[in-house]
């Protein structure tokens, strides 16, 4: 992995971190500290009932409301971040958070208890939807306006009249940030999700062309041998040999298509079909061994897969007595496309639908901007897969 990784990683990670409740001691601490400074404005009331210019009642009751004030707007700050309350449930605290406020400073002085409304306008902006929030801290304001005019406080309403719509605003950017975060978090969740199921689908396509063409030719080679152990056991002797080979082969395909590493030639898939067909019954007329100069890698891949499909379509359901394979370029509206051709004159064919290797098929096709065509022809069953070249390429292709 490189720095650049890495720092990105790093950064993912921060930036993840953001909208979710704290994980540990450290992200407590972190984000009690953060949250802590904000706490400032309370200076003033501890100050007031320090002073001991109030009774013993009212003091009492002023730290118990100071106390029930600052918990109800710790608890919005953290429990709203990562698993919000309902939206009733929501503006219910904030309508107890408000008339608490004003309760305070109508009981025991507006002028160093006005600052509570900033706290009220900062959890508004914090925890609200935007266009709650445009009219909820208007609102407060308005509220801390009238409280303090009750309270004959003018000069501190002045003082943060401002502050309390400016701060109140800028939380909502803040608020929106923390949604988009969480939401950015359940998108990566979701991408990660179907590159899973993507990948699930590519084993599953890869194990059943892997598999179904080998289990196909060693079944063959199996009841070619056990015909021939009576009268010609050398014969029997050869066909389980290759039996051993073919099934060390897909074992090591298997292995390479779990590890995503594999991917399959046309010139091998050729010869693979011309022995697959032999071994059959079935004569086959293959081309020579194309010049793939010009064609991406992955297209040739895909010409292989489609190779190895046909084939052992051809081999399991077909019956046919002859199969043709051809290789060549066309030049198309949309270009030059390497074509792949097979056709049997057999008596089978694709069922009555497509079944799973050929819409495999279709999908790795379509990855590539090809095309697949399959269906029932005159003499038999055809298959035909195109695949765009940037360049021009010649092959050969049989009689």
């Amino acid at each position: 992995m490189t720095e650049d990784q890495r720092s990105d990683e790093v950064r993912a990670e921060r930036l993840m971190r953001m909208g979710q409740p704290p994980r540990n001691r450290r992200e407590l601490l972190r984000k009690s500290l953060w949250i802590g400074i904000w706490l400032v404005f309370l200076s003033s009331p501890v100050q007031d009932l320090a002073s001991g210019r109030h009774t013993t009642g009212g003091t009492v009751a002023g730290w118990l409301g100071l106390a029930a004030f600052v918990g109800v707007y710790l608890s919005l700050v953290f429990r709203n971040i990562g698993r919000p309350y309902t939206q009733r449930f929501l503006a219910g605290i904030l309508v107890a958070l408000a008339a608490l406020a004003a309760l305070l400073n109508l009981t025991l002085g507006t002028s160093h208890w006005l600052g509570l409304f900033v706290y009220v306008s900062v959890a508004c902006g914090a925890t609200l939807p935007l266009r709650a929030a445009y009219w909820a801290i208007p609102a407060t304001a308005a509220l801390m306006t009238l409280v303090g005019l009750q309270g004959d406080a003018a000069d501190e309403v002045e003082n943060l009249l401002f502050l309390v719509v400016l701060i109140g605003y800028a939380m909502t950017g803040v608020g929106q940030l923390v949604r988009t975060t969480i939401e950015l978090r359940k998108a990566r969740a979701t991408v990660a999700q179907l590159a899973a199921n993507e990948e699930r689908l590519r084993l599953a396509r890869d194990l059943h062309d892997l598999l179904g063409h080998s289990l196909s030719l060693i079944t063959l080679k199996s009841e070619l041998a056990g015909r021939m152990l009576p009268d010609h056991p050398e014969k029997a002797a050869q066909q389980v040999a290759d039996i051993e080979r073919v099934s060390r082969q897909a074992l090591v395909d298997v292995r390479e298509a779990v590890t995503g590493y594999r991917r399959p030639r046309l010139s091998a898939e050729l010869a693979g079909a011309q022995v697959a067909l032999t071994a059959a019954g079935v004569m086959a007329d293959t081309p020579a061994e194309p010049d793939l100069t010009g064609v991406a890698e992955e297209s040739e891949s895909v010409l292989a897969w489609a190779l190895r499909e046909a084939v052992t379509n051809v081999v399991r359901h077909s019956g046919a007595g002859r199969c043709t394979i051809e290789v060549l370029q066309r030049q198309t509206l949309d270009g030059p496309m390497l074509e792949l051709s097979v056709e049997d004159d057999g008596s089978g064919g694709a069922g009555n639908g497509p079944g799973n290797g050929l819409t495999g098929l279709t999908e790795r096709l379509a990855k590539v901007g090809g095309t697949l065509e399959a269906g029932r022809v005159r003499q038999g069953f055809r298959l035909v897969a195109r695949v765009p070249v940037g360049a021009a390429v010649h092959v050969g292709s049989g009689a």
